[in-house]
């Protein structure tokens, strides 16, 4: 079949799902007239109706509440918030209720529910729209955290968390909703969660990254072998749990790491990973570990924006600090 992009392996996840599963609700601010704000859910409603694909009100705690009463009673809730920067209030029912229910029932109930949101910078957005506070979520036990990075793991990963018994936030980097396209086959095959993804081998440094940030560290790894510099690009595609035996293999392998991610640099993902592999592989590193990250500031939006975001020039020199050490 014709190639399709990121945002487009969102939909197809959702309609298979959708046909295949009675249980499986989308919901949303404009998810199904207009079919969402980046077009994700298009199409959906008048394929299966207003009580499966449901119209809510601006109102994004009500939105993860109903999310997290209709998964405990058996349905499997897709709820989508419009921007990332409008999440904030369904934090409190994804730490309070959604993360709790199975420990607080003693596995009686479970909530399968996934929290959907398009999430970080890059298309010149206004106000609240270009944040990456991933880690916030990270650190919610009993919360999944999936980033994809492609159509293919858009497509896979969507159809896992849907699945899941338990509470996903799924947060789809929108810079690159439409930046490339890939085959991805309809046919219903999840995506193990949980996992990092080996996106190039190499035995010179290792590389971790995420959600866009893929993009550019595999142009900067590409730009270094023409240096004689072999990278080995980690796709981190769970935040959390963080599958820190993938990275520490490889680690292990080139004794050098680099992390990368748009978000803020204190208190980032990037941070607990640096932390486990000190504390796991110290011995392993011949290098300090670097870590190429926006910066701890609000968004300068507009003109600024692609200065705060990692550049293929910083991953770049990052990689040759580790080298040089």
């Amino acid at each position: 079949m014709p190639g399709i992009a990121l945002i487009e392996g969102v939909t197809m996840a959702l309609a298979h799902e959708l046909s295949h599963d009675e249980s499986v609700v989308v919901l949303g601010e404009d998810v199904g007239v207009n079919g969402g704000v980046f077009r994700a859910t298009a199409g959906l409603q008048q394929r299966f109706g207003k009580e499966r694909v449901m119209d809510t009100p601006l109102a994004e705690g009500m939105i993860a509440g109903m999310s997290v009463g209709m998964a405990a009673q058996g349905m499997r809730p897709v709820a989508e918030m419009q921007f990332m920067g409008f999440i904030y209030p369904a934090v409190d029912q994804m730490i309070s209720h959604a993360g709790r229910l199975r420990h607080r029932t003693r596995g009686r109930l479970s909530c399968p529910m996934v929290l959907r949101a398009p999430y970080g910078g890059g298309i010149h957005a206004p106000e609240h729209h270009s944040e990456s506070t991933e880690a916030l979520f990270a650190h919610i036990p009993g919360v999944r955290v999936v980033i994809p990075s492609s159509p293919a793991r858009a497509y896979g990963l969507l159809l896992a968390a849907i699945r899941d018994p338990d509470p996903v936030v799924f947060l789809e980097p929108k810079r690159i909703y439409r930046l490339v396209k890939q085959e991805v086959e309809d046919d219903g095959v999840a995506l193990p969660l949980d996992v990092c993804y080996i996106l190039r081998e190499g035995d010179d440094v290792t590389v971790v990254t995420w959600g866009a940030m893929t993009h550019e560290t595999l142009k900067a790894a590409s730009e270094l072998e023409s240096d004689g510099i072999n990278c080995e690009v980690i796709d981190l595609a769970t935040i959390s749990p963080l599958d820190i035996e993938t990275i520490l293999e490889s680690v292990e392998k080139t004794g050098r790491l680099v992390i990368v991610h748009e978000a803020a640099r204190t208190c980032g993902v990037g941070a607990e990973i640096a932390a486990q592999v000190a504390e796991q592989a110290l011995y392993d590193l011949e290098a300090p570990i670097q870590r190429v990250t926006g910066y701890d500031t609000v968004m300068p939006l507009f003109r600024l924006e692609m200065e705060y975001l990692p550049s293929v020039a910083r991953i770049k020199d990052a990689v040759k600090v580790t080298l040089e050490e």
